[in-house]
């Protein structure tokens, strides 16, 4: 079985030098949209993940919905493993794939073909499983002798493929996600969103945040509101119709 369960989490961020109440009140603002904990030293503290609870199971498809700084992308890093809880307690059983930047570990001087077995290894593979999607990758990516040569020689579009290729080609039981990716040309695109679609389809839970009300209607089942960080409405999508 695979779940994610939360009980009471919390995460915090001190700002240093936030000693003037101008200059707080513009950390909360522009910062992450969470309240003031406590003053810490020099500076003070922000909570930006306030006593979270949910238990997420096989088949939920959770979308989160909020403001700017509600808390989303907070608790997104934190079920992929990104920031740990400083409270409460956090169990998570299954593989999470994280989609919220999808070129981490990947490095300008290597090749295509040693970044693979970067990101693969980021992604939590062992050798041999990310030896047995290279091909696929490549032929994927559409970047043929490239593969062979340096990230720096490549476009954007061009990494941003491979990028993709890498993330995508990774089984998943619970996939994080901060918005629907797009990525390349039209013609790109289009095979991107299939590709993206399978692995979603195939993932046994997946929590994605998103402003967009259609993005979350056409992906989730179960819809979760954050306003700064803390959970103010769980329900199912019947909810989002409403709106």
């Amino acid at each position: 079985m695979t779940w994610v369960r939360a009980d009471n989490i919390m995460v915090e961020f001190p700002i240093y030098g936030a000693r003037s109440r101008s200059l707080k009140n513009t950390v909360i603002r522009a910062a992450t949209g969470g309240v003031i904990a406590r003053e810490a030293g020099e500076g003070v503290v922000v909570r930006a993940i306030d006593n979270v609870s949910f238990s997420w199971k096989e088949g939920d498809r959770v979308g989160l919905m909020g403001h700017n700084g509600a808390g989303k992308t907070t608790l997104l890093r934190v079920v992929a493993g990104i920031y740990e809880p400083i409270g409460g307690t956090l169990s998570i059983h299954g593989r999470v794939v994280s989609m919220l930047s999808i070129a981490v570990g990947m490095e300008p001087e290597a090749t295509g073909y040693e970044n693979i077995f970067l990101r693969g290894t980021i992604l939590g593979m062992n050798k041999r499983e990310i030896g047995a999607l290279v091909d696929h990758v490549r032929e994927f990516s559409e970047l043929g002798d490239y593969i062979d040569m340096p990230l720096r020689t490549y476009s954007s579009g061009m990494s941003m493929r491979l990028a993709f290729a890498i993330s995508t080609s990774v089984t998943a039981d619970i996939i994080v996600m901060d918005e629907w990716l797009a990525v390349g040309d039209e013609q790109f695109a289009k095979k991107a969103q299939q590709r993206l679609q399978e692995m979603v389809g195939k993932a046994k839970i997946l929590v994605m945040a998103s402003h967009s009300q259609d993005v979350i209607a056409a992906n989730c089942n179960k819809l979760m509101r954050l306003d700064h960080g803390r959970v103010v409405s769980e329900s199912g999508m019947e909810a989002l119709v409403r709106t």
